[in-house]
């Protein structure tokens, strides 16, 4: 990652330490991973040992107690590694926020804690058949049962780590007649009765993120299984998200900046019509754009991370736009651009095992997870235009 002369000496440190792990311990055996769809659970317990996981939870709660900032130049390093891995460092953050921000000492001790250092797996079970991008359509309902707790009845599909967690967020509908205001989020355990898993899903990339179905048949929950305050799940989740986009967009700068160090080393080794591919301008103009959009993309999530510091810091105007501008030019980039880098490697770009074939595939789920781009673009719009959009 190209120096920024607006990081201080401690955001330097997060980045080049990271680096150093991803270099060492994550890119020599993403491709295994990939291959296999193994998930890596020793790797994932160490980076909790070095405070990779929960980088803006509060060190009294087991985090790192660093900025979104910090949070952004972790996933990019990760991401340079591996996505997968990076993704489930997005994953641990957007939970242990939740957590950290509305759990009570009880749940932070029973959840939080033993997820921080790698002693419990998390999902984060929000999307339906009916509610992807549009979680207003969500069915999963918890019923509140006479003397106290819920019944909790539904199903979840394409969840993160479904087929490993020790324990779900869930979003329910407390209140079918409150629309965003009847939802509450649940911390459902995985040996409740009623609590199954489905299928592993086998994906195009990110492979050793493992994905599934969660079912909830008559899962009986107590009191202490609600997280924060009931009918407020929906915002809850929808206030984790702006820092969830942040960490995709810096996700999908991490895969763009693999491919573009993939294609310089690439075009100055390889041989065509008796001198090196750099020589060609075709090649150079496939490289220069890809070494201006990352940069452009890292940019703008560094700009995103510092307002959303901002606003934590000091209250004020919310980062929702820059957030959504980032996380849609960030992996949009990384898609046109692996495309590019393929295109550089020519045939060989093509075949298994290739790194930037694997960009490629783990670059495309950058714009569809968090929000779609076209959702993304209507969450700018709203915030350009406000109520003119209707």
């Amino acid at each position: 990652m190209p120096a920024q002369l607006y990081l201080t000496e401690r955001h330097r440190a997060i980045a080049e330490a990271t680096r150093a792990f991803a270099e060492r311990e994550i890119r020599p055996i993403a491709a295994k991973l990939d291959e296999t769809e193994d998930y890596p659970a020793a790797l994932y317990k160490a980076m909790c040992g070095l405070g990779m996981m929960g980088v803006t939870v509060p060190e009294a709660l087991g985090g790192a107690g660093a900025d979104a900032l910090s949070y952004a130049l972790v996933m990019e390093e990760l991401s340079r590694g591996y996505a997968s891995v990076a993704d489930q460092c997005g994953l641990i953050e957007l939970v242990g926020t939740l957590l950290a921000e509305h759990g009570t000492t009880e749940q932070q001790d029973k959840y939080l804690r033993p997820l921080l250092k790698g002693e419990r797996r998390c999902a984060y079970a929000i999307t339906e058949a009916e509610a992807g991008s549009d979680v207003s359509g969500i069915r999963t309902v918890a019923t509140p049962q006479p003397g106290g707790g819920w019944r909790l009845d539904g199903g979840k599909l394409w969840i993160h780590n479904a087929p490993v967690a020790d324990f779900a967020t869930v979003l329910a509908r407390t209140d079918k007649g409150a629309g965003h205001r009847g939802m509450s989020i649940f911390l459902v355990d995985r040996d409740q009765p009623g609590y199954a898993i489905g299928r592993k899903e086998h994906k195009m990339g990110q492979r050793a993120s493992p994905v599934g179905a969660l079912h909830f048949d008559g899962v009986k929950l107590n009191p202490g299984a609600l997280l924060g305050q009931a009918g407020r799940g929906f915002h809850m989740m929808m206030g984790a998200l702006d820092k969830g986009r942040i960490g995709i967009a810096a996700l999908a700068v991490g895969i763009l900046q693999a491919a573009l160090e993939c294609s310089i080393a690439y075009a100055k080794e390889r041989e065509q019509f008796g001198k090196k591919i750099a020589a060609f301008q075709g090649v150079q103009w496939m490289i220069a754009d890809m070494a201006k959009d990352a940069h452009a993309a890292r940019l703008m999530v560094h700009a995103a991370a510092a307002k959303f510091d901002a606003n934590v810091r000091e209250g004020g105007e919310r980062a929702t736009l820059e957030c959504s501008m980032a996380k849609c030019f960030a992996s949009d980039a990384a898609v046109l651009h692996t495309a590019n880098a393929v295109q550089v490697h020519s045939g060989s770009g093509y075949i298994r095992g290739v790194e930037v074939e694997r960009l490629m595939r783990d670059a495309k789920i950058t714009q569809i997870y968090e929000g779609t781009n076209q959702i993304q673009r209507v969450i700018m719009a709203r915030q350009l235009l406000g109520e003119a959009v209707g």
